[in-house]
């Protein structure tokens, strides 16, 4: 389904900051010198079908598809999804009762995060052998690799850096939206310098610097996916992910049918390939 509107709404969700809802828009600026993150504009290109049966936590873009890391006690699994057709490929179910969240690739490997369990998994590319378990502290949210580290999320307003072959953590970073602390913080994912990061229970993507956690600016997803199209409970916006080589962005949610690619001014447009 080919869709081309662009992004612009006149009222934002409430942002859930400092454990609390702050209102119809981001929080002003503490400091009233500093400038507020701005917001960015997004043009929905064109949607893909999704399993709408997917607890959706964690997406990954590799290799001309998407591996994907599905929630629910009972119901979590890894998956391999063949693009533009959302058909999937491979697929591991977790233990009836871990809770499966977010998902990072590092060369041939795939770590995937687990909720309450502190248990995370490390998977060969290919196969989805496991190929070890590690243990973390606290719950786990969202994963994304920059490089050279693995970036957490938690569900606070911190992100914590594990190192990529020990898994074990490096340095905490306090992530703030115009001088608050921004807590919920879920699914992410390290684009062009950036780490990019679902905001739970709104329809936000915050954009954060990894050297200062502020957060730069962020995209307002408000209607991309129509209210009676989410039909169940928890089926909020959750999951991003970037294919490097077009510079395109797929998001998509809990529970939702769809991933939509998006273009941006700011990026290449790849319109013939999305």
């Amino acid at each position: 389904m080919l869709v081309r509107t662009v992004v612009t709404v006149a009222t934002l969700l409430a942002a859930l900051l400092a454990g609390a809802a702050s209102g119809p828009t981001p929080p002003s600026p503490v400091d009233p010198t500093t400038l507020p993150a701005p917001r960015r504009e997004w043009e929905v290109v064109r949607s893909y079908p999704h399993d709408p049966g997917a607890f959706l936590q964690g997406l990954v873009w590799h290799d001309g598809g998407f591996f994907e890391s599905t929630g629910l006690l009972g119901r979590s699994t890894l998956r391999r999804l063949e693009w533009p057709s959302g058909r999937v490929v491979r697929q591991v179910k977790l233990a009836p009762d871990v809770f499966g969240e977010g998902l990072a690739r590092v060369g041939d490997r795939l770590v995937q995060l687990t909720w309450r369990s502190g248990r995370g998994f490390v998977y060969d590319l290919s196969t989805f052998r496991l190929l070890r378990e590690f243990r973390y502290d606290g719950e786990g949210w969202g994963l994304t690799y920059d490089g050279a580290s693995l970036v957490m999320s938690d569900g606070t307003d911190v992100l914590t850096y594990l190192d990529p072959q020990r898994l074990t953590p490096t340095r905490k970073l306090a992530v703030t939206w115009n001088g608050w602390p921004l807590h919920r913080l879920n699914e992410l994912e390290f684009i062009e310098g950036e780490v990019w990061a679902n905001v739970w229970y709104t329809d936000f993507i915050v954009r954060i610097d990894p050297a200062s956690g502020r957060v730069s600016s962020f995209l307002d997803l408000t209607g991309l996916l129509s209210s009676d199209r989410r039909l169940q409970e928890g089926a909020v916006l959750n999951g991003i992910a970037y294919d490097r080589a077009t510079r395109r962005v797929f998001v998509s949610g809990k529970l939702w049918p769809l991933i939509f690619g998006l273009l941006s001014t700011e990026f290449h447009k790849y319109a013939d390939v999305l």
